[in-house]
């Protein structure tokens, strides 16, 4: 096997080519272009399955590492008593130029920069597609009745830098609507994310309330995607013909479970966004988490969405999933 990158690289994990590439692939075509993604998926989706009733989409971390990521959901299918007939995963996979160049894929493979993908971004080619058109390709394939006549749920779930994409795409999401124009009721679930967008300038005080954040300390603490200033071209387009106020809204009545583990409290975590934007909203996950959810409840008292704390794990994604609380979320 080609080694590639050295044993004394010094880069960060994330910087390296990926191990894997995902097997299957998927056309992604908008009015900027189109490229193919790489996938994981657990059935032949290009074939009608009729006993399929349940999909559960996950998002990698920051790793890219799909190949983990799919054997995690199918441990966690296993784990839940779920049939592998009647529930289909799939882990779409975010390559960076470096992985593309390493393992000689076709040039119309979807590339990022390194992190790009986890707001939104465009991609560096073959086109700027994003990768919420992504998950709305995947979801455009899924509405359709011809190969899913029993589908009745969809989850999305991503943990640390994937919880990050699914939290994002579940406030601009082009993609749900193809979900309920077919009777499909689609759920969101973020775990552990480093940082959240917020809909106004209000971030949590020492004392627990929220305030205006003085700009002055961090001139891009309400960009995306912390906020929604200088939005990706994905999310621009959506804000041409929805406010922002149309877009908080939207969000809070759709269903959303973040799970924090009890742990996950490092303000020093290697993973962590330390960036002033991101520490605009806590000193560490656990923290953030928790802001945030006082802050969406303060916003909308009525709000149906659940932060669950997952007893005895950290940053991990698999004891996160796995747990029985993360079992239920995702599979009940």
């Amino acid at each position: 096997m080609t080694q590639l990158f050295r044993p004394d690289d010094e880069r960060a994990p994330n910087e390296r080519p990926v191990a894997a590439v995902a097997p299957d692939r998927l056309a992604v075509t908008t009015s900027v272009g189109s490229g193919v993604a790489p996938l994981y998926v657990s059935c032949d989706w290009g074939i009608a399955q009729p006993k399929v009733r349940r999909v559960v989409i996950v998002i990698h971390g920051r790793l890219r590492n799909a190949d983990a990521y799919f054997e995690l959901a199918r441990q966690a299918r296993a784990a839940a008593g779920g049939d592998a007939e009647d529930t289909l995963l799939i882990v779409p996979q975010f390559l960076a130029a470096a992985d593309v160049a390493a393992h000689g894929l076709a040039p119309d493979t979807m590339h990022w920069e390194w992190i790009g993908w986890m707001g939104g971004d465009g991609a560096l080619g073959p086109a700027p597609l994003s990768s919420f058109d992504v998950l709305d390709a995947i979801l455009e394939r899924l509405a359709r009745r011809d190969r899913f006549p029993s589908l009745e749920t969809v989850v999305i779930a991503g943990h640390s830098g994937g919880g990050q994409v699914v939290q994002r795409y579940a406030v601009v999401t082009r993609g749900e609507s193809r979900m309920t124009d077919q009777g499909i009721a689609l759920r969101y679930v973020i775990a552990n994310p480093s940082s959240y967008v917020y809909f106004d300038e209000l971030r949590p005080t020492a004392d627990g309330e929220f305030a205006p954040f003085d700009a002055a300390r961090c001139p891009g603490f309400n960009d995306w995607k912390y906020g929604l200033n200088r939005l990706p071209a994905y999310a621009r387009e959506m804000a041409t013909n929805t406010s922002a106020q149309a877009l908080e809204y939207a969000y809070a009545r759709r269903s959303v479970t973040v799970l924090l583990g009890s742990d996950d409290c490092d303000p020093a975590h290697p993973a962590l966004d330390k960036s002033c934007a991101a520490q605009t909203q806590g000193a560490h996950r656990l923290q953030r988490g928790l802001a945030y959810e006082r802050y969406m409840r303060m916003r909308h008292p009525s709000l149906d969405h659940r932060t669950l704390i997952v007893d005895g794990f950290g940053h991990d994604g698999k004891g996160i999933f796995t747990s029985p609380c993360g079992l239920a979320v995702l599979f009940g």
